[in-house]
């Protein structure tokens, strides 16, 4: 499955789910189909979901709000490991993707 749009792209190779590009939707609502994507990889229960955000420039609120979220999810799901890859030269993930690790200690961060 794959979402695409002028501004991201998501979509998911077996247990990896790629974004890239700019995510400013607009409330929770509007990131409801990326958030089905994601469920539907967590329902086929693999041992590790990697959400590999290197190549997301930007994402709001909403979207942030929306990798807390899931990140829960995956935390209730003792059968199911998190990894996250983000980079260095995106200012935000720097910032926000250390706050996962609170939510769920056992995720596996990778910032390069």
């Amino acid at each position: 499955m794959e979402i695409k749009t002028k501004e991201y792209r998501v979509w998911r190779e077996e247990a990896t789910i790629h974004y890239e590009g700019t995510m400013r939707l607009s409330g929770t609502e509007a990131y409801a189909p990326i958030l089905e994507l994601m469920g539907d990889v967590l329902k086929s229960k693999p041992e590790t979901i990697v959400l590999d955000v290197t190549e997301l420039e930007f994402l709001n609120s909403s979207g942030i709000n929306l990798l807390a979220k899931f990140t829960i999810e995956v935390r209730n799901q003792p059968d199911v490991g998190m990894a996250v890859k983000g980079s260095t030269r995106i200012p935000w993930q720097s910032k926000s993707l250390p706050n996962l690790k609170k939510l769920y200690p056992a995720v596996e961060l990778t910032i390069n």
